[in-house]
């Protein structure tokens, strides 16, 4: 089951208080996450325990974590009927899923440990010069 979450619900740090701080966690992802009151987040429980997670601010997706690939590739699914994700910097862990879900993969970018996905590209602000 997926249910879609935001820190001030009150069953958001049952599910998900384990992984903040997680040093587990932050070794598989290479990365730290955080409970940015603006963020939403789309868990994916097995009975009542959060088995993978995303986080999306502003249509970028910030954080992603999975126990098995079948739970991420349903919750990027949900995330990709739901949402526009603009560049999004994540975790280059889930590379090939991220692939296999349909999401588009910036291959110029320089990271070592993270990868930049999107579903749309975001507009460029700048002005055209005559």
């Amino acid at each position: 089951m997926i249910v879609k979450l935001k820190n001030d619900n009150e069953k958001f740090y049952q599910y998900m208080g384990k992984f903040f701080g997680s040093r587990l966690v932050e070794k598989q992802t290479n990365d730290r996450i955080y409970d940015d009151s603006d963020k939403e987040w789309y868990i994916y429980l097995e009975g009542k325990k959060a088995v993978a997670f995303v986080s999306i601010q502003k249509n970028t997706i910030k954080n992603v974590y999975t126990t098995k690939q079948e739970y991420l590739e349903k919750l990027l699914d949900r995330i990709k009927r739901e949402n526009k994700i603009t560049n999004s910097i994540v975790t280059n862990t889930y590379r090939d899923l991220y692939e296999r879900c349909g999401f588009l993969l910036d291959n110029n970018s320089s990271y070592k440990n993270f990868v930049t996905i999107y579903t749309e590209q975001k507009e460029d602000k700048k002005l055209a010069t005559i």
